[in-house]
Parts: structure tokens; C-alpha cells; sequence
């Protein structure tokens, strides 16, 4: 995935609205908080598990939200 096609996806995937879930980002469409996928990887899950325990929100989606936070943990690497 290419740097400009993240720029796009990036508001697709990701969506905070204080009118859902109190402002908490969540995957766009949902009311699943990103914030569950790292726990789950975390805790040891895989991938398929979150998805599993989360149907609404797509595998795309999910692939997006990683590559965005390896992106902000690299450039923020590169700029140290």
C-alpha cells in the first residue's frame, strides 16, 4: 500500500465521533474501538481471533489500521 492510497483509506477505516462511544476511535461503521485489535494482539490473538470476535469490521480494515501504526512508529523512529 502506497503512502497516497493510506492518505485515502485513512478516514475510511478509522473514526472518532463524540456521539459514539464517547469520542474513542473506532473502526468506521462500528462501534468497535481500535484500541481492541492491539489489545487482542497484545494478549496474544491472532488477527483472524479479533475478526472473528468482531465481524463488523472488515479485514481490510483491520490490515489498514496496522500499517498506519507501524507508519507512525517508523517516522517517528526516523525523526529521533
Amino acid at each position: 500500500m502506497t503512502y497516497h492510497e493510506r492518505m485515502i483509506t485513512t478516514p475510511s477505516v478509522v473514526h472518532s465521533d463524540p456521539e459514539i462511544s464517547g469520542g474513542v476511535p473506532v473502526f468506521r461503521g462500528t462501534r468497535v474501538p481500535v484500541q481492541s485489535l492491539f489489545d487482542y494482539l497484545e494478549g496474544g490473538e491472532t488477527l483472524d481471533q479479533f475478526l472473528d470476535q468482531f465481524p463488523s469490521v472488515s479485514k481490510r480494515q483491520a490490515l489498514t489500521a496496522l500499517v498506519l501504526a507501524r507508519d507512525s512508529v517508523l517516522a517517528r523512529a526516523r525523526s529521533a
